[in-house]
């Protein structure tokens, strides 16, 4: 299986994300290290996004019913679970924004 364009720029804004998160926390930068965070969700958005391109291709050279399945669970898979992660950052916010609004 080769590595996609996506799958390696996914890595590569995961890592860079790590880094300004950690430099932001280590100066007390809350943008710097927000910033950072949401580089790495994307870096792995990508990375996953690259999996899903790379499955489909196999899927396709393969034309094997069991295979169109499979690629379609994944997708399946790949969609619920950034559904999930969009609800649970969501909630997250929501309670920061909450704690922050009955401290003031």
């Amino acid at each position: 299986m080769s590595t996609s364009d996506s799958t390696i720029k996914g890595k590569f804004d995961e890592v860079a994300g790590k880094v300004k998160q950690a430099t932001g926390e280590a100066f007390n930068d809350q943008s710097l290290a927000n910033k950072g965070a949401a580089q790495q969700v994307k870096g792995h958005a990508e990375q996953a996004w690259g999996s899903v391109k790379e499955a489909a291709h196999e899927t396709k050279e393969r034309k094997e019913p069991v295979a169109e399945q499979k690629g379609h669970d994944v997708r399946e898979s790949v969609t619920s679970t950034a559904q999930n992660a969009k609800e649970h950052i969501q909630a997250g916010v929501d309670k920061l924004l909450n704690r922050d609004k009955n401290a003031a």
